[in-house]
């Protein structure tokens, strides 16, 4: 095909946004991407000026969920790869409705896949047929499952329920753990960090230090090894990484 097959990207963090679309023109140059939405609202006006072929969409955005979002569109004509941090159970269930994925963090091979996939339906002219039953039989497994996505967490005051790609950043200090959210919020917890670090996905954080685990699916901007080695977050906080823990940071790191 000597035309390149235009693409959307539609996910509301600007970190997944920007390492899918460097992951697109790197490995699939058969994909042109005309646009990156960070809510469905911006995804429908883009959709209506452009017309991609394929549209990469996260599944769970804060208002309007991806589900939903493609229910409001009518008369759909592009294919839909969706992008999600969903694991075990709700994973299953997009699989049976045999949805097209990526799971979070993005593995190129799998990246590659999906588009070849997508672009023998273009080619086709079969746009993905995605029924409202399937889609609501997806949403619901997922609401079931949906405390994989969040950490509960005991405070001095009461209890604290955060979505897991909030989390910026977990401190320990002596026996308590402080968690660094976005919008400036922090939590404190009676619980250790090794009891946070056995419950959090580890395909999305990491335990740097004895005293730090980031999440470096969402939150890690870059890694600075002129001063030693310092993980720098999107909220600009430097966390060390020991000498024993850096090989396999940076084996993460190439896998994100």
């Amino acid at each position: 095909m000597s035309q390149k097959i235009t693409a959307l990207v539609v996910d509301d963090e600007e970190f997944a946004r920007e390492n899918l679309r460097m992951f697109i023109e790197e490995y699939c140059p058969e994909i042109e991407l005309i646009g990156a939405a960070k809510s469905a609202t911006e995804a429908r006006q883009l959709i209506l000026e452009q017309n991609p072929s394929i549209v990469f969409l996260d599944i769970m955005m804060p208002g309007e969920d991806g589900f939903t979002f493609l229910k409001s569109v009518e008369d759909r004509t592009f294919h839909v790869i969706f992008t999600t941090a969903f694991r075990e159970h709700a994973l299953r269930a997009i699989k049976e409705a045999a949805l097209d994925y990526l799971e979070k963090p993005i593995d190129i091979d799998e990246l590659k896949k999906a588009v070849a996939r997508a672009v023998k339906q273009v080619e086709l002219e079969k746009p993905t047929a995605v029924s409202n039953d399937r889609m609501s039989r997806v949403l619901q497994e997922i609401v079931l499952t949906n405390n994989v996505e969040k950490t509960v967490v005991p405070t001095r005051d009461g209890i604290a329920i955060i979505k897991n790609v909030d989390i910026i950043h977990l401190e320990a200090s002596e026996n308590y753990t402080t968690l660094y959210v976005l919008g400036g919020k922090k939590y404190v917890s009676s619980k250790s960090i090794k009891a946070f670090e056995d419950k959090l996905d580890p395909n999305m954080f990491f335990r740097v230090h004895k005293s730090h685990i980031i999440n470096m699916a969402h939150h890690l901007r870059e890694l600075k090894r002129s001063e030693g080695n310092i993980a720098v977050l999107t909220d600009g906080t430097e966390i060390p990484v020991s000498r024993r823990k850096l090989q396999e940071f940076l084996d993460k790191i190439s896998h994100l």
